[in-house]
């Protein structure tokens, strides 16, 4: 005879604070390297993302930089001077923005992710942005070797009692100073048991949630998602008051709802999905998936909008451009956003990039007149370097402009954040 389950007890809630946010009910978008920066996060808001966690941000990164708004994008940037520049002391210090949000169409709605290994640092780091974000999360998730091998991400799996030491902290000098919550997102470990002791440790250091990526620290994004964890986790959650987000193969909103109804989880968390297209936040019945091509250009014009770093630009605009078409490799072989316009036949977007390009030193590339001899002399070399019937078509204008399909720029994001 098996014996039954026992059943799950309900707790109240752990009381969200003040400037916090309740997971409970949310779609969000998952903190991804280079995926999560911020034009990435504002156009999965403007697609209905509840929530966006930032990309994980080393605390030692943050400590020292200098918190600074940014009068030409309305954000605040937090930035450091680089060490590179002491190598050529007749250039003057470059400086690299390690952080980027926008207090206005974000607030109440970032969470900021921290990867750390100590709990000193880890309060000095979240102290410098607890008054912009609804939450810090701590990564003791991640399995990548910059992580771990500093004692951070997927890591601390391995030392609970640190980790736990960690997220008390943050609860105690942050999240009840700044009242904003705390929360930390995971992995499943080896066997469910240690999951278990795992959670119900993580559970009681006051967090407001935590979310579980349902694999283990060895699997990679192309293997399942491993939910069988996944109920057990949840009912722990439950039992001591905290929301449960669950992480791992969720494809856009409808599919999260149910995932939700079925497993018992408070929240579900889009990552793959919403890189590959953030409009998989919409539901079937608002119309499913736009168009690459529609949610693409809206990704530019919102990045041109913030000055986002040309280097993100590109890599997202990579991931939303199927690889097989001329536009993406035209995109991937372009150097400023004047290029990308063109390659999008955005005329009414050029003056704007050429502002864009001139503020962050970016130079269409010339050839060499080395280059250029050749391709002179050289048949096979100007048939190469020539115009194809192909590049002549692509000068003729094919689609209409953002504005013309209803779609708006972060102006009436603002407008509609607001309502």
């Amino acid at each position: 005879m098996t014996s039954s389950p026992k059943p799950c007890v309900i707790s109240k809630p752990v009381p969200i604070p003040r400037n916090g946010v309740d997971y409970r009910g949310k779609v969000v978008l998952a903190p991804m390297v280079r995926s999560g920066e911020l034009p990435s996060r504002l156009l999965a808001l403007k697609y209905g993302a509840d929530l966006v966690w930032g990309p994980e941000t080393i605390d030692k990164s943050m400590i020292g930089t200098t918190k600074r708004i940014n009068p030409v994008s309305s954000t605040i940037d937090y930035a450091r001077t680089s060490s590179n520049g002491s190598r050529n002391p007749a250039l003057p210090p470059k400086e690299n923005n390690i952080y980027r949000l926008h207090p206005r169409l974000e607030s109440g709605r970032l969470i900021f992710q921290l990867g750390t290994s100590c709990p000193r640092t880890a309060v000095e780091a979240a102290k410098l942005v607890a008054l912009h974000v609804a939450g810090v999360d701590v990564n003791a998730g991640c399995p990548k070797s910059f992580s771990t091998s500093g004692g951070m991400g997927a890591a601390l799996l391995q030392t609970p009692d640190h980790l736990a030491s960690i997220l008390s902290a943050l609860v105690k000098e942050v999240g009840a100073v700044f009242e904003i919550g705390i929360s930390v997102k995971i992995r499943l470990l080896e066997t469910a048991e240690k999951t278990e002791g795992l959670v119900r440790k993580l559970c009681n250091t006051g967090i407001t949630g935590l979310t579980v990526h349902c694999r283990t620290t060895p699997m990679r994004p192309r293997e399942r998602a491993i939910r069988e964890q996944l109920r057990m986790i949840a009912d722990i959650c439950r039992e001591t008051g905290v929301a449960c987000v669950m992480n791992g193969d969720v494809k856009n909103r409808d599919e999260a709802l149910q995932l939700m109804q079925e497993y018992g989880a408070d929240g579900a968390m889009i990552a793959t999905a919403a890189e590959a297209n953030p409009s998989s936040f919409r539901t079937n019945e608002e119309g499913g998936l736009l168009p690459w091509k529609e949610v693409a250009q809206e990704y530019m014009k919102i990045a041109l909008d913030v000055d986002n770093k040309w280097g993100n630009t590109k890599f997202t605009l990579g991931q939303l451009i199927p690889g097989k078409l001329e536009t993406y490799t035209k995109v991937i072989g372009s150097k400023t956003y004047v290029e990308v316009c063109e390659a999008f036949n955005r005329e009414d977007l050029l003056a704007q990039a050429k502002d864009v390009d001139e503020r962050l030193s970016l130079s269409r590339s010339e050839d060499s007149s080395a280059v250029r001899k050749a391709k002179t002399k050289n048949k096979s070399a100007r048939a190469a370097g020539g115009r194809t019937s192909t590049e002549r078509s692509w000068e003729t204008p094919s689609q209409h402009s953002i504005s013309e399909r209803g779609v708006g720029s972060l102006a009436s994001m603002a407008t509609s954040s607001a309502t």
